[in-house]
């Protein structure tokens, strides 16, 4: 089952996960690893993300007090987004889920939607 973003779960792993559950907050981190970047520079470096959802995930990740958004207060405006110090504190779980996703990787093929599976093996039977 889903972890609902608007209930509060009692496990550690779910509100761990609810933090950094998104298709693109790991790469927005892995992208801010190496030093400060703006909205721009974001954008160009993560192909397939599209401006609202870069936005969407940044907003969500200086919500929970994981990157710090810094605007220099210019115009046209100049916003960088770092890495807070709270943030550092997910580097060895992103590390963590990074080694055990490349050996998932390795392990082979996908696996196949169940769903699927079941319904294609229904129609083969007698």
């Amino acid at each position: 089952m889903a972890v609902s973003k608007t209930r509060a779960s009692d496990c550690p792993i779910d509100t761990a996960l609810s933090v950094i559950d998104g298709r693109w907050k790991g790469t927005i981190l892995w992208r801010l690893s190496d030093g400060p970047m703006r909205t721009a520079e974001l954008r160009r470096s993560i192909p397939g993300i599209t401006e609202r959802m870069l936005i969407r995930h940044l907003h969500e990740l200086v919500a929970d007090g994981i990157i710090d958004r810094h605007d220099a207060g210019t115009v046209p405006p100049c916003v960088h987004y770092s890495i807070s110090e709270y943030g550092m504190t997910l580097a060895p779980v992103l590390e963590a889920l990074c080694a055990w996703g490349r050996d998932h990787m390795q392990r082979g093929p996908r696996r196949v939607d169940s769903a699927a599976t079941a319904r294609s093996s229904r129609a083969l039977s007698p």
